[in-house]
């Protein structure tokens, strides 16, 4: 009896992690079969995240449209695709020039992506631009760049392919956004006042377009990054200004938000927040205690200019 009370424990947890496993395996399967056959448009295709995104879709069996500002590199992911996936099982890709900041070319793209296919079922609005500074570095010319780049780019795209999903009544429109569309971060504000305004517009879309159907997601990840590093002894960003956000150790990996997207494409999940306890709890923080959470940022200011005057 004793026996098996010591190993009680350790089959539970194993049953446990058994069945958590064949779980997820199970939703993996699911999320690849939702977008086989789906036409899916997606931009900068050709960044870290716009390739892991490209990937997982390609084998999913979508009939992807990959949009970036450079035809080498476009290709070049072509044919890492069609390499390494089953061409019985998988459609070949088609190619589009796209500099999402170009506002005035967008309607001239689309045309050339609905041509692809005649429709669109996924558009993965992935195209970003980041700067930082301090307000008073950057210049106007430069805050504009940044919000046709992450806000008017996006939202321009998305109008002009919504009356193609409106007339079907079906689609989805997945918006990869940030953390800081939800809490500013000093030396980003031209960025992070981008993503705010790209929160704002498809959260509103989202309402307008639940009577045709037409799903709205937003997936927000801290950190976009390829591998993991710790910030640099003596570094500032060490303090508890960085050790509240884990913004640089603690990034995610393209390859985790590439199938957190697949998965929220096929649960239509409304918002996705892609961070550790603490930049999460930071949101919070945020919303219920203003307060604490300026003070948490002016403490960080504090230390940096601390740590200027002594450098």
């Amino acid at each position: 009896m004793g026996i098996l009370a010591v190993l009680a424990l350790p089959l539970l947890l194993l049953g446990i992690s058994g069945i958590f496993y064949i779980y997820q395996s199970v939703r993996w399967l699911l999320s690849k079969s939702a977008v086989q056959n789906k036409v899916v448009v997606i931009t900068d295709a050709i960044s870290g995240l716009g390739k892991e995104c490209s990937r997982v879709f390609h084998t999913g069996g979508a009939r992807l449209v990959l949009c970036g500002r450079t035809w080498e590199k476009l290709e070049a992911l072509y044919d890492a695709l069609i390499s390494v996936a089953d061409p019985c099982m998988t459609y070949a890709p088609k190619l589009i020039l796209l500099d999402i900041s170009d506002i005035n070319g967008i309607q001239d793209v689309v045309k050339e992506i609905l041509n692809c296919y005649g429709s669109v079922d996924i558009l993965i609005n992935n195209a970003s631009m980041k700067v930082k500074g301090a307000v008073q570095s950057i210049s106007l010319e430069l805050d504009k760049k940044i919000m046709d780049a992450n806000y008017f780019g996006p939202i321009t795209l998305t109008k002009a392919l919504l009356p193609n999903m409106i007339s079907r009544r079906t689609g989805q429109i997945i918006l990869i956004n940030s953390i800081q569309g939800k809490i500013g971060i000093p030396f980003r504000a031209a960025y992070a006042a981008s993503k705010h305004a790209a929160v704002g517009f498809f959260d509103c879309l989202r309402a307008e377009m639940e009577e045709f159907d037409i799903s709205v997601s937003t997936v927000n990840p801290t950190f976009i990054c390829s591998y993991h590093r710790q910030p640099a002894p003596g570094n500032w960003e060490a303090s508890i200004w960085k050790f509240f956000f884990r913004k640089v150790a603690y990034g995610v990996h393209p390859v985790e938000v590439a199938e957190e997207v697949l998965r929220t494409v096929s649960s239509k999940k409304q918002e996705v927040l892609m961070a550790n306890p603490i930049p999460r709890a930071a949101v919070y923080i945020r919303t219920f205690f203003p307060e604490l959470f300026f003070a948490i940022v002016a403490s960080g200011i504090r230390e940096k200019l601390k740590m200027e005057e002594e450098n």
